[in-house]
């Protein structure tokens, strides 16, 4: 997708990175970009302890509740300007593109609140299975030099 962006920049005769729709874009790519690597550090290499883990999720829950918002912001920025190019001299005549950009922007920004509502109730979280309690005990035990049956 980013590299669609420049393409059609470039074939249009745009400048890139030329507004605040651009920046939050590109912020929100590298973000997202940077969360996937380091998740993956964290949660899939085998060689991370269980404590870093541990101290990590909640960073990793904030920035994934962050890019997410920044994401939304993305999009009600690019609908704006998208606006402001095509019928900024029609825009207060209620044409249907901009009663269509409207609509799509209060929707966004419902979305994003009910979202954002639901990943911050604790008690709608899904519990942890059994077998993944036990299986993160032993895994917790094993990276600090125990046995997983608790004896030496």
């Amino acid at each position: 997708g980013i590299i669609a962006v420049f393409e059609s920049h470039r074939t249009k005769g745009i400048p890139d990175m030329y507004s605040l729709h651009s920046w939050c874009g590109m912020a929100t790519f590298v973000l997202y970009l940077l969360q996937w690597f380091l998740g993956c550090g964290f949660f899939l290499f085998p060689g991370a302890s269980f404590s870093l883990r541990g101290c990590y999720k909640p960073q990793h829950i904030f920035f994934g509740i962050t890019l997410f918002i920044l994401s939304i912001t993305s999009c009600l920025l690019g609908i704006t300007e998208m606006l402001l190019f095509k019928i900024s001299d029609s825009y207060s005549h209620f044409v249907p593109e901009g009663i269509l950009a409207n609509t799509l922007g209060v929707l966004l920004v419902a979305f994003g609140l009910v979202v954002t509502y639901v990943l911050t109730r604790e008690e709608w979280k899904r519990p942890p299975l059994a077998e993944e309690l036990a299986l993160s005990m032993d895994f917790k035990t094993l990276t600090e030099g125990e046995s997983p049956g608790g004896g030496s």
